[in-house]
């Protein structure tokens, strides 16, 4: 009884382990591939109300399905609200988007229009680290994307 225990305890601390060892490689390991230019450009929209709205639809659209509606993640899906996130540069984070991190499940973006990827950088600085913070709803307005029909 006592060895079931202890190899149960084992397992789970093993289990434990490897989530943060997968959540440490998902958070920022992408980082030291972006180029010094790409991670000084400045986004176009960034901070703009209308741009944010829009990048929130494309979200929806395209990142929801792994980083959740509100940006908090899903399953093994890393939270776009974490530190590390929100204080990449613009640049870093429309990189991303542009080129993705196949290692670590994120697809490249690189056939969505420029326009469209800063929209998304937009929005997912807007989101801010708070787990409470902006959400989908909030950023609903009747603004059109750079999506045709949208």
């Amino acid at each position: 009884m006592i060895a079931t225990k202890k190899g149960s305890f084992l397992a789970a601390l093993t289990a434990i382990c490897a989530v943060f060892l997968c959540i440490a490689a998902a958070d920022g390991a992408w980082l030291k591939n972006v180029p010094d230019g790409e991670r000084q450009r400045v986004n176009p929209f960034a901070g703009q109300k209308d741009a944010i709205a829009a990048g929130n639809r494309i979200f929806v659209d395209h990142c929801a399905k792994c980083h959740g509606d509100d940006g908090t993640g899903r399953k093994k899906k890393p939270s776009l609200r974490t530190e590390r996130v929100q204080k990449a540069t613009d640049g870093e984070i429309f990189w991303l988007l542009k080129n993705g991190s196949l290692k670590h499940g994120m697809p490249s973006w690189s056939s969505m229009p420029e326009p469209m990827r800063w929209q998304v950088v937009a929005f997912v600085k807007s989101l801010g680290t708070s787990w409470f913070g902006s959400t989908q709803s909030d950023f609903s307005g009747g603004v059109q994307s750079l999506e045709s029909g949208r």
